[in-house]
């Protein structure tokens, strides 16, 4: 599994550590909340809202340097508009790596 990194962030904010920081805080607000979200479409079995909520942490999973895991979370999405969740433990594991990582930083 791949190892999520601020090489895009770094790059993207051209060394202005406060932008950096803000954008890193948004993620850490933002991100928690749809995973919550997420989980409760799952379990409630509404795989449309579940793909909306993939849609947007992909973009999340992309901004930190997941590049096989935002390939695998388009797929997912496509997928869980077809009613289908073969990748949905993948996708899981995907959560947990940024969330460890969000967490320690």
């Amino acid at each position: 599994m791949e190892t999520p990194n601020l090489s895009y962030i770094h790059n993207l904010s051209g060394g202005d550590k406060e932008f950096e920081k803000n954008l890193l805080d948004i993620i850490k607000v933002e991100f928690p909340k749809e995973k919550n979200i997420y989980y409760t479409a799952l379990e409630e079995k509404k795989n449309i809202k579940a793909a909306e909520i993939v849609h947007k942490i992909k973009h999340k999973i992309s901004i930190l340097g997941l590049e096989k895991s935002y390939t695998l979370a388009e797929t997912y999405e496509h997928e869980l508009r077809d009613d289908k969740t073969r990748l949905e433990p993948d996708f899981i594991a995907v959560l947990k790596i940024m969330t460890d990582f969000l967490d320690n930083i």
